[in-house]
């Protein structure tokens, strides 16, 4: 019994980690892209699944979607990708977001390592004490 939750809170803190991990990818492509011309944020969304061979719920990587508000549009005609009117349409990457969402990933995926660790050493432990 105590084996099952323990296994439970290291399966949660690996998929808690897993999810991190794949924001701050999408964060970090955001952040690369943030001085391409017309280039749209990345949006990553995140659900809970019932697992019926667990009894228990987890976390599922959602879709990936681009956020669709316009980005800047600068007044620039000498440039290659202008529109008729002059006007270059810039990224929609607004960098303090993404480092607020890469520092709440961050401190998301730590924490979920934490518990993982944690239950890796009750695990032991309880390993140790059914071993005497």
């Amino acid at each position: 019994m105590a084996n099952d939750s323990i296994s439970s809170a290291m399966a949660s803190a690996s998929q808690g980690m897993n999810a991190q991990s794949f924001r701050m990818r999408i964060v970090s492509e955001n952040l690369s892209n943030a001085d391409t011309h017309g280039y749209r944020r990345k949006l990553i969304s995140f659900q809970n699944e019932y697992d019926a061979r667990t009894a228990s719920e987890r976390l599922v990587i959602g879709n990936v979607t681009l956020d669709q508000s316009e980005g800047e549009r600068l007044y620039d005609p000498a440039h290659p990708l202008s529109d008729d009117q002059g006007y270059v349409l810039m990224s929609n990457v607004d960098m303090m977001m993404e480092l607020a969402d890469a520092r709440e990933a961050s401190r998301s995926y730590e924490a979920n390592l934490t518990t993982f660790q944690q239950a890796r050493k009750m695990y032991s432990g309880l390993l140790d004490l059914i071993r005497r």
